[in-house]
């Protein structure tokens, strides 16, 4: 199914409507009001535009940013669970486990050995222009 380019562009305000406001609980019909569509019509077209639906979304990028506030700070996983938007933590391990493939600790503590090698190994700067070049 091709979309036409009004229904793409009222389709990506609601994606970034959700993007903006994965820490706050948003139904399928606030969503679908962003985008001036029924939620069942909604729904469809979502899926069809972007390969997952409106949920499928949220969760992984909840997950995305739980990703980076675990590799990037010390915050608890609590604190973290509910900054992303979720309201019990163990709605939130599920969730990332399921996504991840292990626990947000597991996760914490793989990172952090593989955001050690930097000590060991930098990478450097290519030009793009080198890169691009045509000899």
């Amino acid at each position: 199914m091709v979309l036409d380019r009004d229904i793409l562009v009222r389709l990506k305000r609601s994606r970034d409507f959700l993007a903006d406001t994965l820490d706050t609980p948003v139904s399928l019909a606030d969503a679908a009001r962003e985008a001036c569509f029924s939620p069942f019509h909604y729904h469809r077209l979502f899926t069809n535009a972007f390969g997952h639906t409106p949920h499928e979304f949220v969760t992984r990028e909840r997950v995305e940013r739980a990703k980076f506030w675990l590799r990037t700070t010390d915050r608890s996983v609590g604190d973290i669970c509910f900054e992303v938007g979720y309201g019990s933590l163990g709605t939130f391990s599920t969730m990332f486990h399921r996504t991840v493939g292990c626990s947000p600790s597991e996760y914490r503590r793989q990172a952090a050995r593989f955001f050690q090698l930097g000590k060991f190994w930098t990478p450097h700067f290519v030009p793009m222009c080198y890169l691009t070049r045509n000899d």
